[in-house]
């Protein structure tokens, strides 16, 4: 009898150890890429201090390539509250600043014909409330996809023991390695 590993692959019934180590691995890869997803989204939010990766998300449209601006420019952070963006050719400047005020982040760029600069107003009160809504809300979605992850992986497990390709003492010590996972 075979049987189907959620990467695609088949096993003999004498392999159910490869079997559940692939699915452990395949949980593994999830929660990894789930979690750094939502570090990235974390990080990306615009605090009130002044910090390079704020401008990741933003494509400039050099020459028709949508280009990341890290790619076309030197960004630098001189101050706390200061990003100083200098192009590596002079004539991109126009295209990085359009990028800037036509992407979400809010800023207004200064161009003095050599750099541009971002000034990082501070952060009101208000601002800092809605701020820490949006966190919890992000760091609420990571959860739900961790645990999502876990339910299919869980669900995946008991369709094996219910084929009797998996006995019920590995189910459990399996399903315990699963939530172990999620919770580290």
């Amino acid at each position: 009898m075979l049987i189907q590993c959620p990467l695609g692959q088949r096993y003999a019934k004498e392999d159910n150890a490869t079997m559940i180590n692939e699915l452990f691995n395949d949980v593994k890869e999830r929660m990894q890429k789930a979690i750094e997803h939502y570090r990235y989204e974390v990080a990306s939010i615009r605090t009130g201090r002044a910090s390079a990766s704020i401008l990741d998300g933003i494509k400039v449209d050099y020459y028709g390539t949508p280009t990341p601006i890290n790619n076309i420019a030197h960004i630098t952070v001189p101050e706390g509250q200061l990003i100083v963006i200098q192009p590596f050719d002079p004539n991109s400047l126009e295209f990085i600043e359009k990028s800037i005020i036509a992407s979400d982040v809010g800023l207004t760029p200064n161009n003095d014909g050599n750099v541009i600069r971002l000034n990082i107003p501070s952060l009101t009160e208000e601002r800092r409330k809605e701020l820490v809504k949006v966190v919890h809300t992000i760091i609420e979605e990571g959860r739900v996809s961790v645990r999502n992850i876990r339910r299919d992986a869980n669900e995946n497990l008991k369709k094996h023991e219910k084929d009797h390709d998996l006995s019920e003492d590995n189910l459990r010590r399996a399903m315990d390695n699963i939530q172990d996972m999620t919770d580290n």
